[in-house]
């Protein structure tokens, strides 16, 4: 496994992250110890989980927790909070719910600070003067280490690193955004505007929800239960060209479709860690196993012209 250190932070995370999406939702807690001990074994750091993650929301954080146990420091534990509307329209980024939310993420966890703690999804209402006011005062009470944004755009990257300069806050060490070979539009302005403020880039879906694991094939119907069964409009034609093009690359240079997928990505400036979900400890060894690949820079322009800005 390689390290890499999250932005302008000092924080040090591995290439490949686990993605906690599935704990709790289908993962019950002796699959979630398994992986959790596969994870470790590969080298992997970062876990990256929220509290919506889950059914109920926040079974993800206790089964995560549950998992960790006595061996909390070995890890860079990273959750999130303000996850989409639940209709209640409560200020998600607002002093009052992050308060309770970060109490509620450190019972679940078992743990007494987040490495770092992400802001999910601007809600659109709160100033973000305000929503990083109350971040810094986390960070200054030591309950959390490092700050992140998550699902959001060049813009508001910007309009974040300004405020926090300007009222002498915590500022945002990490971008959390959907990211992958065959989905590269945040790479217009996202991704430049996380570097030029020293944020490190945190892609999720890496895998475009599994078309780059080259389990799908040309006319035939997406796995059962897999969430392009659920997704049937992003199996599009153009997009298998993209993918037939990538694992022919990957076969002619003696390479896998998965390496490629997750070892260009993470050679892609921006990107610090690859956020990988899996449901079983096989997946979490292939995806760290994948990140140990780094193409050259004749490679990567290779497989860049194969998948170009969409």
């Amino acid at each position: 496994m390689r390290y890499r250190t999250l932005g302008d932070s000092g924080l040090t995370t591995s290439v490949v992250g686990l993605g906690c999406n599935s704990i709790g939702r289908g993962v019950d807690a002796a699959r979630t110890r398994a992986m959790v001990d596969a994870a470790i074994e590969a080298g992997v750091t970062l876990f990256d989980t929220a509290e919506v993650y889950g059914d109920p929301a926040g079974a993800s954080e206790e089964l995560l927790g549950e998992a960790l146990a006595g061996r909390r420091d070995q890890v860079v534990l990273a959750t999130k909070f303000g996850g989409p509307d639940d209709g209640r329209g409560e200020a998600r980024g607002g002093r009052t719910y992050i308060r309770r939310a970060v109490e509620g993420s450190l019972r679940r966890l078992r743990t007494d600070h987040i490495d770092l703690y992400q802001y999910h999804f601007p809600d659109g209402v709160t100033p973000i003067e305000e929503t990083l006011s109350a971040l810094t005062e986390l960070v200054r009470e030591g309950k959390v280490r490092h700050i992140g944004s998550s699902n959001v755009d060049g813009r508001q990257i910007t309009e974040a690193a300004r405020a926090a300069r300007a009222g002498g806050h915590a500022s945002f060490v990490s971008v959390q955004i959907h990211w992958s070979l065959l989905d590269r539009s945040v790479e217009r302005e996202a991704v430049p505007a996380a570097v030029a403020h020293g944020a490190g880039v945190l892609p999720y879906f890496p895998l475009a929800h599994g078309l780059l694991t080259g389990k799908v094939r040309r006319g035939e119907e997406p796995p059962a239960g897999s969430r392009l069964a659920r997704l049937p409009h992003l199996v599009t034609p153009e997009r298998l060209d993209q993918v037939e093009a990538l694992a022919a690359w990957a076969e002619k240079h003696g390479r896998s479709l998965l390496e490629v997928a997750i070892g260009a990505l993470a050679a892609l400036p921006g990107c610090a860690s690859v956020i990988a979900g899996a449901t079983g400890p096989d997946q979490i060894r292939a995806n760290a196993a994948a990140g140990d690949w780094e193409p050259t820079a004749a490679e990567l322009a290779e497989i860049t012209a194969l998948v170009p800005l969409n």
